[in-house]
């Protein structure tokens, strides 16, 4: 029987649907990462966000570390034991995609906005009597979605992009892995200022890595139109905060949707999510890195852990292996 440890808080909320998907009979334990040091030399699969020195030096009989979430940053790939692999899931595509969509329309018809001025019983529309009509709301049909980093996200997203009749164009590390999508544009990172200069919005949803890690600074930031918006659902790490918030401030560009940040939460209480004060801008959506987090992405993850848990049972390799 397999031995498979869950570990840290948020794991600990999947220990549940896993177990409902669950194929072969197991033990399962859930705990934080310092109460299961001393378990885990009889531990076969780790569920975990991080992985440190200690823990892999303590996992002996370790056959899979299991990350459940794309993101691997927090695993020490050193640590990983001789013999055991490393995997990540995904399934958070639909519900990041949603995400954009819905950023795409906020931002463009400015609901926060126009929701507070309304409860004040300040019609801010051509249904307003004594003022002047406002500026007709642009349209998604016909503008132009740039998404940086077409992969499982990307896609999800171009296909909804295009039932809204969007022009796409998309950078992925390799383009000659196209799927064959109807896109006005499609390159590798080379074609970035051609991207930058056409796309009304700006989605950012590659990995982290060195390569990526600063990648929009102040200068791509000033290629982009002035009506344009950027939303950012990948790494806050990889668009430069002091050059973002300056174009933000100074309406460089239009304004943005994050939903990822540059500082995250360590203890109990509150938490600026970035150095420089964001929330004083009116044209930034801030959300706390909540785009992935539904339904379907829970679903998902916990049918590929459990089957990948599945797979260690039967000495086959695991689905979603990182190399």
């Amino acid at each position: 029987m397999l031995h498979v440890a869950f570990v840290g808080t948020f794991t600990a909320g999947l220990e549940q649907p896993v177990r409902r998907h669950l194929t072969v009979p197991c033990e399962i334990v859930v705990a934080s990462e310092a109460d299961i040091l001393p378990r885990l030399p009889e531990i076969d699969v780790l569920v975990t966000m991080g992985l440190t020195a200690e823990m892999g030096r303590a996992a002996t009989r370790l056959k899979l570390v299991q990350v459940p979430g794309a993101g691997v940053e927090r695993v020490d790939r050193t640590a990983v034991p001789a013999g055991a692999v490393l995997a990540n899931a995904y399934g958070h595509e639909v519900g990041i995609a949603e995400y954009v969509i819905g950023a795409m329309l906020a931002l463009t018809r400015e609901f926060s906005r126009l929701d507070a001025a309304l409860r004040r019983g300040d019609w801010q529309s051509h249904w307003a009597v004594g003022t002047a009509p406002p500026p007709l709301w642009p349209e998604l049909a016909g503008r132009t979605i740039g998404i940086l980093g077409y992969g499982r996200i990307g896609q999800a997203i171009a296909r909804r992009a295009r039932a809204f009749d969007m022009q796409i164009c998309a950078i992925r590390r390799d383009p000659g892995q196209s799927m064959g999508d109807d896109l006005a544009l499609l390159g590798g990172p080379d074609i970035l200022d051609r991207v930058l200069a056409r796309s009304d919005y700006l989605v950012v949803s590659m990995p982290a890595s060195p390569q990526t890690v600063g990648w929009i600074g102040e200068p791509q930031l000033r290629r982009m139109k002035p009506s344009a918006y950027l939303i950012n659902v990948a790494r806050g790490e990889i668009v430069d905060e002091d050059a973002l918030y300056h174009a933000l401030a100074r309406r460089t560009i239009a304004g943005a949707a994050l939903d990822v940040w540059y500082r995250y939460p360590r203890e109990p209480g509150a938490t600026a999510p970035a150095t420089r004060p964001f929330q004083e801008l009116p044209n930034v959506l801030m959300t706390p890195h909540v785009s992935g987090y539904t339904d379907g992405t829970l679903d998902a993850r916990a049918k590929l852990i459990a089957e990948n848990i599945a797979r260690i049972a039967r000495g086959e390799p695991p689905l979603n292996r990182v190399v």
